[in-house]
């Protein structure tokens, strides 16, 4: 069967007719309208039964050979009139191509119907497609799909099969045209849906399922991995995956100890990586030494992971390992300002999750497949990360976030306030603690007496003055000066 290529974007094909929309009250209303005008009394209910081939054959049994051309002429001429507002979506249409979205795929047309009259229907129905391609049928789908790179193509015919098939593209059939799952079976689909209220289910499950192979794949490649690994769900993942692709004996942790790890993450990325039978490293880094870094400007992370795999490239030559690993993910390389990336990527790291195309959702996702228990752990960035871009990081500053933070936690959790997302901002002469948003409707309101408390305790940890922002936790809410 087909996968979808990890390294290439997401490109799914669709037809149109009795795929994404019902033709037939316009096909039919149309039909009527030529028959009238040419005196033939057409068999409206036996030519819709099986929308899909070209209207050229469907009209030849009913018309001199002669006519046919005319008539087909006269149809499209007769179409926009008869039949557009009157064709709906069928049911899960919309929902199939925003799945394709949210897997931030392209969405292609490929019908045989006339190009100018597909159009009209996707215009008048507003689907959100990116390239429509008219009059082209069966085998002749195949160039189209394969010049727009479409890896996936959804049709309702046997001739549909026939077009994914020629294109090396996974067949995925659905019942709501003419043919049946045993016509399709026959004709070779790979997949069968009843509909496409089932698709983005399938969607989801196919891109998981081919993406941890092409993960495994890769892996397998690489013969031996340091992962750099810390104790969050991606990283947690990839060292889970290179110990079943490659064996706990070709793979090691490392995971670097400095002031910006808090020491509440050290324990438990520990336990779970030897829990997997494989060793693990704690060199200290000395990002601090980084006049970038301590400076704080908006390349910090650039100098952080520089430190990082300048630490770990040695030590994975020193125990034979091929590669130092990271755990960025196919999310991070389209979330806009990552310079940590890029200093990684210069020395040479290797991004197993991203390259296999693994968002942050499928990390959790086959995380918890895996009964990892990292599965749903809230994100966790390092501590210069609370520090506002700008003011000087230091190992004082980091302390006293660290201190403020486990403050915070302490007291809700004294008072069985549950907080899932906790970040206390430094802002040089204040701090911002960032809360679940929804706690401050409830237990942290800002007159409540538990806020006035929360707010005591994070002056305590070191800070002049205090707030709570209330925007609630904001992930990365420290670029958005960036952006201004």
């Amino acid at each position: 069967m087909p996968s979808t290529p990890s390294t290439t974007p997401l490109v799914v094909g669709f037809d149109l007719d009795m795929t994404l929309i019902d033709t037939v009250p316009g096909f039919s209303a149309t039909l009527l309208a030529l028959g009238a005008e040419l005196g033939v009394e057409f068999p409206v209910a036996e030519m819709t039964a099986r929308l899909g081939p070209p209207l050229d054959h469907l009209l030849a049994a009913h018309l001199a050979e002669d006519a046919v051309g005319p008539a087909g002429d006269r149809f499209r001429e007769l179409y926009p009139e008869h039949a557009v507002a009157q064709v709906p979506v069928l049911p899960g249409a919309r929902q199939a191509i925003s799945a394709v979205r949210g897997q931030r795929g392209r969405v292609v047309v490929v019908t045989g119907k006339f190009p100018a009259n597909a159009q009209r229907h996707v215009d008048h129905l507003a689907l959100d497609i990116d390239h429509l391609e008219g009059w082209v049928w069966g085998i002749g789908k195949a160039d189209a799909l394969r010049r727009e790179g479409a890896s996936v193509y959804v049709g309702d015919h046997v001739h549909d099969v026939e077009g994914a098939l020629a294109a090396g593209a996974l067949s995925v059939s659905v019942l709501t045209g003419g043919c049946t799952r045993e016509e399709l079976v026959a004709a070779g689909t790979h997949v069968v849906l009843d509909s496409l209220e089932e698709f983005p289910a399938w969607l989801d499950e196919h891109l998981l399922t081919t993406r941890l192979a092409a993960l495994e794949a890769d892996l397998k490649e690489r013969g031996s991995v340091l992962v750099a690994y810390s104790g969050g769900a991606d990283s947690a993942l990839l060292l889970a995956a290179a110990v079943r692709a490659l064996g706990a004996e070709r793979v090691a942790a490392a995971t670097g100890y400095s002031d910006s790890l808090p020491q509440v993450e050290r324990d438990p990325a520990r336990a779970f990586a030897e829990s997997l039978g494989v060793p693990v490293m704690t060199p200290r880094t000395h990002e601090m030494d980084r006049e970038g870094y301590r400076a704080n400007s908006g390349d910090r992370c650039f100098f952080c992971k520089a430190e990082l795999l300048d630490v770990l490239g040695p030590l994975a030559a020193e125990r034979g390992l091929a590669h130092v690993a990271t755990g960025t993910n196919a999310d991070d390389a389209v979330a806009g300002f990552r310079p940590g990336i890029r200093a990684a990527a210069e020395r040479g790291a290797i991004t197993p999750l991203r390259d296999a195309g693994l968002t942050k959702a499928q990390v959790r996702e086959a995380s918890r497949r895996w009964g990892l228990p990292t599965w749903d752990k809230p994100a966790a960035a390092c501590l210069s990360s609370r520090v506002a871009y700008g003011v000087e990081v230091t190992p004082h500053r980091l302390a006293r976030v660290e201190r403020a933070e486990a403050a915070v936690r302490a007291l809700l959790g004294r008072h069985g306030v549950p907080v899932r997302d906790l970040r206390v901002r430094d802002l040089g002469d204040r701090a911002s603690v960032e809360v679940d948003a929804a706690l401050l409707e409830g237990a942290l309101r800002p007159d409540g007496e538990l806020t006035t408390a929360l707010l005591d305790d994070v002056r305590r940890a070191g800070f002049a003055q205090a707030g709570l922002d209330p925007r609630g936790f904001r992930s990365g809410s420290m670029n958005d000066a960036l952006r201004s």
